[in-house]
């Protein structure tokens, strides 16, 4: 082992240049402040964020962290200064003291170098077993080959690792790819936690027995849709299937395995800028915040850490049950269930969304969302906000419902409004063509509070899948179709009322020759003497008394 001029110690297999990427995980430095003991001799192998070493020197004062490239070794060097003792090199490489506590949430892929022997990964465990104390602590993260976003994964197997990472265990016989698998490989007892996008962190046990609208399975589902992947087809409805086949702890996106300690809670998930606990209990869930936890804002909208309530009663989302009566179209259900919700909702700060109320059949209760707005909001738009929230889920994910096609959008959400007693308001006359109708205005609010909540729960329900995208290709040939043969429609009556005009315009020239021939010939007529002696005649048979008109001619020509 020899040291380089910056104060980090390098062993065989160190990598030069290179740099290994890293991502903040709250939740994970949460699981790891209750199981990482104090004050004990710790050895943390691979890339980890830095959020993840200051919460293991919270609580240990002999840290070496272990990476292989030399740029990071050194950059750690400056960021943490002597109370971190920094190594660069290789897995292989390290020959030291047994550790007290080894962290290697990372996993075993990316502690080798281009020097190291081509070692599988049972190798590697033995390798990281050799440098663990007989009653040492371990925490061993793997990723799961087998997750539901790999699987899902819309890109070719050669484009999903670029060369800015260097992982050559991806076909590797010996590599776990179960929980039972990782159970079996390890050389202790241990305790595996399911890994959903390094968001929330679920014990398998509990994962495995999980079922769809549940508390753990919401959770993992959101923590799932967050994650920037291309896939075939949404995340969502996988998650729930695979939770119907007790199947959710065998898709996460990895798994991390826990030896010779016991966390205290069952379920760890990042909400907003703090973590969120929860243990299991006969009739829910107990949850807990941590008691520095402040309120977090995002635009429009604030995480309260104090409104999540302390205890959640076990059963499904609100959203579930809808989802299951629209697919089923049982509309009298549907109007029952939203007539209640109606009852139930009042006038609060706290945002209503129908996937985080739980509905145990009789009562209704909040979830773990604590996100609230500035002021308290009405009951109206509070609804508002949740069934357009609710709109765009179903209509969004290709949902089966019993609702016309045409019927979409506000006129939908005023249609579920009105199921849960919020009358609509009256029409008013429109002042222009571009005036909404009244439906659109007593929705909008709540539109807006719903895409503040999706913006806040950094949800990518926007990012459209493959399936998603080829339903909705087929939709607009569809609707090109369609609007083809409309366009030949008005091209036909176009075309015909082009001819009649034309025939119109021909029979009103001949008219107009007509009459300027007639008008000729009639002036021609009142300039001649014929004309003349003709009106001379005409007023003479006029003429009723001639005796009367021959004695005032008289009297005339005397007078003259």
């Amino acid at each position: 082992m020899s040291e380089s001029a910056s104060g980090v110690q390098v062993v065989r297999g160190e990598m030069q240049p290179w740099t290994d990427r890293t991502t903040p995980r709250p939740a994970l430095a949460a699981l790891l402040t209750d199981v990482v003991p104090a004050n004990r001799r710790t050895l943390i192998l691979g890339p980890h964020a830095p959020q993840l070493i200051e919460s293991v020197l919270a609580h240990s004062s002999d840290v070496t962290i272990l990476v292989r490239s030399v740029a990071d070794a050194g950059q750690l060097g400056e960021d943490f200064g002597p109370c971190l003792q920094v190594i660069a090199g290789a897995l292989d490489g390290l020959q030291t003291e047994p550790y007290d506590v080894i962290i290697a949430t990372d996993g075993l892929d990316r502690v080798l170098g281009y020097d190291s022997a081509d070692l599988s990964w049972t190798e590697r465990l033995a390798a990281l077993a050799a440098l663990a104390a007989p009653d040492a602590v371990v925490v061993l993260g793997l990723e799961n080959e087998f997750s539901l976003l790999n699987l899902l994964d819309s890109r070719p197997a050669d484009e999903r690792h670029g060369d800015d990472e260097w992982r050559p265990l991806h076909d590797d016989p010996t590599r776990p790819v179960s929980v039972e698998q990782l159970r079996s490989a390890l050389p202790w007892a241990s305790e595996v936690y399911a890994d959903f996008g390094s968001r929330t962190f679920v014990r398998a046990d509990v994962a495995a027995t999980s079922r769809p609208g549940e508390l753990a399975t919401r959770l993992a589902g959101a923590a799932l849709e967050t994650v920037d992947v291309p896939l075939l087809s949404p995340a969502a409805e996988g998650v729930d299937t695979a939770a119907r086949a007790d199947l959710l702890a065998a898709i996460p996106t990895g798994w991390l395995a826990i030896v010779g300690a016991q966390p205290p809670h069952d379920l760890y998930t990042q909400a907003a800028t703090t973590t969120l606990t929860a243990t299991q209990t006969l009739t829910g869930w107990d949850t807990t915040t941590p008691a520095d936890a402040t309120p977090a804002s995002v635009g429009s909208l604030s995480f309260d850490p104090s409104v999540v309530p302390a205890t959640i009663p076990s059963g499904v989302s609100v959203e579930s049950v809808l989802f299951r009566l629209a697919s089923a179209e049982d509309v009298p259900a549907f109007r029952k269930l939203a007539a209640e919700l109606g009852e139930w909702v009042t006038t609060s700060r706290v945002i209503v969304r129908w996937d985080d109320v739980i509905y145990d059949g009789d009562s209704f209760a909040f979830g773990v969302s604590g996100w609230v707005a500035e002021d308290s909001v009405e009951k109206e738009d509070l609804l508002a906000a949740a069934w357009a929230r609710f709109h765009d889920r179903l209509i969004g994910q290709h949902r089966r419902h019993p609702w016309p096609p045409w019927m979409l959008g506000d006129d939908l959400i005023s249609a579920w409004l009105g199921m849960s007693g919020v009358e609509a308001p009256e029409q008013t006359q429109a002042t222009s063509p571009d005036s909404p109708p009244a439906t659109t205005e007593q929705v909008a609010c709540g539109k807006e509070f719903a895409a503040a909540l999706d913006a806040a729960l950094e949800s990518t329900t926007t990012k459209v899948d493959v399936r998603t995208a080829l339903a909705e290709a087929e939709e607009a040939k569809q609707e090109l179709f369609e609007l083809k043969g409309h366009v030949y429609g008005l091209e036909r009556t176009l075309g015909f009322r082009n001819k009649a005009m034309k025939t119109r315009e021909n029979r009103i020239r001949e008219l107009r020759g007509q009459l300027q021939r007639l008008t000729t010939a009639h002036e021609r007529i009142r300039g001649s003497r014929t004309y003349a002696v003709s009106r001379v005649i005409f007023h003479a048979a006029q003429v009723r008394k001639p005796k009367v008109v021959a004695r005032k001619l008289a009297r005339r020509i005397r007078k003259r």
